[in-house]
């Protein structure tokens, strides 16, 4: 197995751990941030978040420059940030830190594409990522980081929204709009399969 494959791999290995930071009782007190408080625990969460979110460039930046690119790649790494993301995102509901129908509007996205990327692939066809998937994907990973770092460093201003709020809604726009696109765009996919 190829260095890349291993990045991707250990992306995956560190949701478990992400999702049992957030869901046990952990109680390692609060940090001062501001007007608020950021549960310590909101904080190692989201720097393992960024650390995961990170390996998706490394692993995809190694692959391309040494030309190790493998189906094995090309399976893994978008499993391994759907799992991660969606994972974020139901998280961030169950502590009621975004709303669950949102979740289910960016989550559905994930799943449609997926489909049409799975009907493409039976017919011998690969479809790429567009670039405003690509933002969407952005704004997904750095909304979530913001909403569990409790917008820091932002909470220091007075501000009356959240700015991991702000960056969720664009995410939502983002995800939705990409979506629509992709299908349009790849339409003939489904008219043309067997």
């Amino acid at each position: 197995m190829n260095i890349p494959n291993r990045i991707t791999i250990s992306r995956i290995l560190l949701i478990p751990i992400f999702i049992l930071l957030l869901t046990l009782p952990l109680d390692w007190g609060n940090v001062s941030i501001g007007k608020d408080t950021l549960p310590i625990v909101h904080l190692v969460s989201a720097l393992l978040f960024i650390v995961a979110s990170g390996t998706d460039w490394v692993d995809g930046f190694y692959a391309r420059k040494y030309n190790l690119v493998t189906n094995l790649g090309k399976f893994l790494d978008p499993m391994a940030d759907k799992l991660l993301v969606a994972a974020a995102f139901v998280l961030l509901v169950e502590l009621n830190m975004a709303p669950a129908w949102l979740v289910i509007v960016i989550l559905s996205r994930e799943f449609a594409v997926t489909g049409l990327r799975l009907v493409a692939a039976g017919e011998g066809l690969v479809l790429a990522a567009g670039q405003m998937g690509k933002w969407k994907t952005a704004f997904q990973l750095v909304s979530i980081a913001f909403l569990l770092l409790h917008d820091f460093p932002f909470s220091y201003l007075d501000l009356s929204v959240s700015i991991g709020t702000i960056l969720l809604y664009i995410a939502l726009i983002l995800t939705v709009v990409s979506g629509l696109d992709y299908f349009i765009k790849n339409w003939h996919v489904m008219k043309e399969s067997k």
